[in-house]
Formats: structure tokens, C-alpha cells, sequence
């Protein structure tokens, strides 16, 4: 019994290191944004050199402006516009929200289809949905700007929103047939013998037990779209998601880190709100294969 609580002891500080390696960076991100200009380059001493500021939030959420406010270096230029980036996470929450439901909603009824129907050549149709998410974004970047120009969809939320699907889906449908894959025919072939259709069994009987599935296919497709920045540069010129919109930070002056870092942590907020909201599900979907036991 010592023995076993050692190693549990040993396993849980493992784990916490772990957990604190990868949250650093992230602290260090949200700690940066409470920094004045002059005191983010400062390296001795780390985390006391400064006094806490909110200045670079109430630039980039509240829309002050930054020559209201008390500024050091790089602090002088620019209005409220300049920075403003409430339209910003706008824009970024409907494209993501968009696309990751449209993505979900096709790629579901294809990985059902993938999973439960036998066709010619399934083996290749699957290998070329695969493939169609190794093709790099910057490949299509250039023919969707002119697709989309020409047929009115450019600098439009439905454009981007198409766009993201796109690059979403491939990824999403193959995920999504492992899950159904995880769930046994058996139980479709015992719903339709008592007497229900293709139709009940895919939305009464195995969409539940892949709920997980969706859950964390969902997440993935959101935080992608989330965090897009090549399609949406290309995209758009009005409207401008969260990456796009810290790019214009970067100024003839220098590049304002204490606004990019606030913006950055004020972004993680709705992917964190979505995860939570999902959490349960996403559990389920981790531990899905257990279904087949």
C-alpha cells in the first residue's frame, strides 16, 4: 500500500508538470496583456516589474482611444478605430459558428453513409477524402478568390463560411466514420427488423450513442475556423476575423504586443465557453469505442 500511494503521488506531480509546461505559455499571454508597453521587454525582475493595466483591453474591447488614455512608447498613435476589435470577434463567431455547424451537419450524413453502405471502389473514395485535407489551404487559396469574386461571394460571411467547410469537411467525415464505425450494425439491422426506416435508425438510434463523436468533431472544426488566417486574408477586405485583425497591429510605429496579447486573450473566451458547453459530450466521444465491448 506505501508503495502504490508513491507512485500515485509521483504519477500526480508528473501530471501537474505536464499541465503547467503547457498552460506557461498561455499564462504568459494573458499576463502580457496587463503589461504597459515599456514594461513587456523588461527582463529582470519577470512578473514584478509592472503595474497591472487594463489600458490595452479598453483599447481593443471597449474602443477607447489610445491618445485619451496614458501611453509610453509606440503609445501615441491611432484612434479608437484603429483597434477596435469587437467587429472583429463578431465577424470570427459567425464565420466559426457557421461553418462548423454546416461542416458537421454534411459530414455527419456522409460518415453514416461511409460507414453503414457498401459501393465500388469505397476503399479509394475514402483514401480521396483523406487526401483532399493533406492538400495544403495556400493550394486553393488562390482559384477559391476567384470562384468566389466571380460568383459574388467574396468579402461575405456566407463566402468565408463555405470556405471553412470546405477545408473542414474532409477531416470532419472521416472522423465522424470512425465514430459510427464504433457503434454496432447489429443494432441498426435489430431497429429496422422491428419495423423501423433507414431514416429512424440513423436519428433515434445511432445518432445518440455518437453524440461524443459530434461533440468533439465539432470542436475541432470550430477552433480551426476560430483561428483561420490564410483563407480569411484572402477572403475578405472589410470583414476581418480575429487573426486578420491582429495583423493591422503591427504599425509603421512598431508592433503594439499589449493590444495583439489582449485581443488574443479576450479570443480564447468563446473557444473556451464552446468547450465547456460541450465538455460532457466530449468525454462521451473520447471513450466511445467502448460500445463495441
Amino acid at each position: 500500500m506505501p508503495g502504490n500511494q508513491s507512485s500515485q503521488i509521483i504519477r500526480d506531480v508528473f501530471a501537474w508538470l505536464v499541465v503547467l509546461i503547457f498552460v506557461f505559455p498561455l499564462f504568459w499571454w494573458v499576463l502580457a496583456s496587463f503589461k504597459p508597453y515599456t514594461a513587456i521587454f523588461n527582463q529582470v525582475p519577470i512578473y514584478t516589474d509592472f503595474t497591472p493595466t487594463t489600458e490595452n483591453y479598453e483599447i481593443t474591447i471597449f474602443g477607447k482611444s489610445r491618445i485619451t488614455l496614458e501611453g509610453g512608447i509606440g503609445g501615441q498613435t491611432g484612434g479608437a478605430s484603429s483597434y477596435y476589435s469587437i467587429p472583429s470577434i463578431v465577424d470570427s463567431m459567425i464565420v466559426a459558428v457557421g461553418s462548423t455547424v454546416l461542416a458537421v451537419f454534411l459530414a455527419t450524413l456522409a460518415a453514416y453513409g461511409l460507414s453503414r453502405f457498401a459501393f465500388k471502389a469505397k476503399e479509394h473514395f475514402v483514401f480521396f477524402v483523406l487526401a483532399q485535407r493533406m492538400m495544403p489551404p495556400i493550394a486553393v487559396a488562390i482559384p477559391l478568390f476567384f470562384i468566389f469574386r466571380d460568383i459574388g461571394l467574396r468579402d461575405t460571411h456566407l463566402g468565408l463560411i463555405l470556405a471553412h467547410t470546405l477545408i473542414n469537411l474532409p477531416l470532419a467525415t472521416l472522423l465522424l466514420k470512425s465514430f459510427f464505425d464504433d457503434v454496432p450494425k447489429e443494432l441498426d439491422e435489430s431497429a429496422m427488423l422491428d419495423g423501423a426506416t433507414r431514416l429512424d435508425v440513423f436519428r433515434m438510434v445511432v445518432l445518440p450513442l455518437v453524440k461524443g463523436g459530434i461533440a468533439a468533431t465539432a470542436v475541432l472544426c470550430f477552433i480551426f475556423s476560430w483561428t483561420e488566417f490564410l483563407i480569411s486574408l484572402q477572403m475578405t477586405t472589410s470583414i476581418r476575423t480575429i487573426p486578420v485583425k491582429i495583423t493591422t497591429f503591427v504599425t509603421s510605429t512598431g508592433t503594439e504586443w499589449g493590444m495583439i496579447t489582449a485581443l488574443g486573450s479576450a479570443a480564447l473566451l468563446p473557444s473556451f465557453i464552446f468547450i465547456m458547453l460541450v465538455q460532457r459530450h466530449l468525454v462521451r466521444g473520447l471513450t466511445l469505442g467502448s460500445l463495441k465491448d
